[in-house]
């Protein structure tokens, strides 16, 4: 299991869970607006593996939503899994004030304030998952129950090519 040295809040949440964990770190590049296809390429990992984290207005209340970066969130698909008519991407400044993070380091697990959460059903095809650590150019690698059962999550098809 990895330390928590690098400090951020999701990091820290895994130590103090007891979850396994592993950091891999990359150079990101500034200039960069596709973090996780970013990430895809410089780890050498397949796209389908790293899943991205969105925060979306559902019904009025802000919702996370975690799908691979090969695909797209699926809006309709994420309002009828949390019962709601209509959901829409967050506005960034919501999406930081919530969780904590920067855009393109938002993380699912350790956020400022713990919102419900939807991760694409695609997540249990795996071994391991890679997410956001809560910085950019740093990801981490856990098992998919792991990642479902830390954020309270549900599973749902909720995302579209």
């Amino acid at each position: 299991m990895a330390k928590a040295s690098s400090g951020t809040p999701a990091t820290v949440a895994l130590t103090r869970a007891g979850v396994a964990f592993t950091l891999h770190a990359y150079q990101h590049d500034e200039s960069s607006r596709s973090y996780g296809e970013e990430a895809a390429e410089l780890l050498g990992v397949d796209r389908a593996r790293i899943f991205k984290t969105l925060v979306a207005d559902v019904g009025g209340r802000l919702t996370v939503a975690v799908v691979p970066v090969a695909h797209q969130l699926d809006l309709k698909a994420l309002a009828r899994a949390c019962g709601a008519k209509k959901a829409e991407i967050a506005d960034p400044a919501a999406a930081t004030r919530s969780s904590g993070y920067v855009l393109g380091g938002i993380s699912p697990i350790g956020q400022r304030t713990p919102l419900p959460t939807v991760v694409d059903a695609s997540v249990t095809e795996f071994a391991s998952v890679f997410v956001s650590a809560g910085r950019r150019g740093l990801q981490l690698e856990l098992a998919p129950a792991d990642l479902v059962s830390l954020t309270r999550a549900v599973t749902a098809a909720i995302a579209t090519l």
